[in-house]
Formats: structure tokens, C-alpha cells, sequence
């Protein structure tokens, strides 16, 4: 009987140790479910059964919109064919169209219609540091998501940096 109780014990712990694969982000502490970091700072949304992930930012000063699909460990960038993003984004209760642009990155060699990087500046964002919405859908690898709901907002302030010890 002890035998089995040691193996029923082992292979718990196994299973509670392989989580979804890599252990190079944090875990909630509750729940059971984990957390992944967005590489920007911003808002990460799951899209899928933990497929996908699309990070969101807003740069308030500016007023752009920035989007990133991304893997869903968060950890590589996807590319998709979109030439853009169709977003709806709601601030102080009034809901407006966005077209988040494909921007184009010659140092990875993304292009417009192979990018995994979308953009979009609005005046109406200027000072807005908070917005909601959502993204119509979105193709990622021959399926359809959508519609995607966000909250978004500015990069979170990086930690203060400690002091190396002597």
C-alpha cells in the first residue's frame, strides 16, 4: 500500500512541476493558472486556449496604440498577413473605430502583410492613459480569433534597480 501512495505522490508531483512546458515566467500563486510577462510592458490578452497572445500599449504622450502578437508563452513574436488590425476602442464611454497599421521592421525583416507589430496614432488618445475595446479579429496561422476585448495601458515603470553588493 505504501508503494502505491509513493508512486501516486511522485507522479503528483511531476505533473504539478511540468506546468504548460517552460518554467522561465512567473505563476499566479492561487488559481492554479500562470502569468506570462509582456516584453513591451504592456497588456498581454489571450487569444485561443493559450495559443496566442496580443500585448497592448498605450503611449498617452503620443497618443499611439500599439499591438504585438506574440506566442503563447509570450516569448516569440508571430507573424500574420494582416495589413491591419480593426479595433474598436472605448474612452470616457464613447466607443471609436481604430485602425491599428502592420508596421514594417527591415532589422527582422517584417513587412506590411508579414509583420507581428500594428500601430495606430489618434489625437483622441493624447493624455488617455487607460483605454478599452476590442479588436474585430484577427487570422494567426490560417484560424480566425475574435472579437478580442482589451484593457490597455502605458508601460509599467520598470523596478528600481538594487544596489550590487560589495
Amino acid at each position: 500500500m505504501s508503494r502505491i501512495l509513493r508512486f501516486s505522490t511522485l507522479g503528483f508531483l511531476i505533473a504539478l512541476l511540468a506546468g504548460c512546458g517552460k518554467h522561465d515566467h512567473d505563476h499566479k500563486p492561487a488559481g492554479g493558472g500562470h502569468a506570462h510577462t509582456a516584453p513591451h510592458g504592456g497588456t498581454l490578452v489571450e487569444i485561443g486556449a493559450h495559443a496566442y497572445n496580443l500585448e497592448l500599449l498605450t503611449d498617452p504622450a503620443t497618443g499611439r496604440l500599439s499591438a504585438w502578437v506574440l506566442d503563447g508563452h509570450a516569448e516569440n513574436f508571430v507573424r500574420v498577413k494582416a495589413p491591419a488590425l480593426e479595433a474598436t476602442v472605448d474612452v470616457g464611454g464613447s466607443p471609436r473605430a481604430l485602425s491599428l497599421k502592420a508596421v514594417a521592421n527591415p532589422a527582422t525583416g517584417e513587412t506590411v502583410g508579414d509583420t507581428s507589430q500594428f500601430e495606430a496614432q489618434a489625437d483622441w488618445l493624447k493624455g488617455v492613459n487607460r483605454v478599452q475595446g476590442s479588436v474585430a479579429s484577427i487570422e494567426i496561422r490560417g484560424t480566425k480569433f475574435g472579437p478580442l476585448a482589451f484593457k490597455a495601458g502605458p508601460a509599467a515603470p520598470a523596478a528600481a534597480p538594487t544596489q550590487a553588493a560589495k
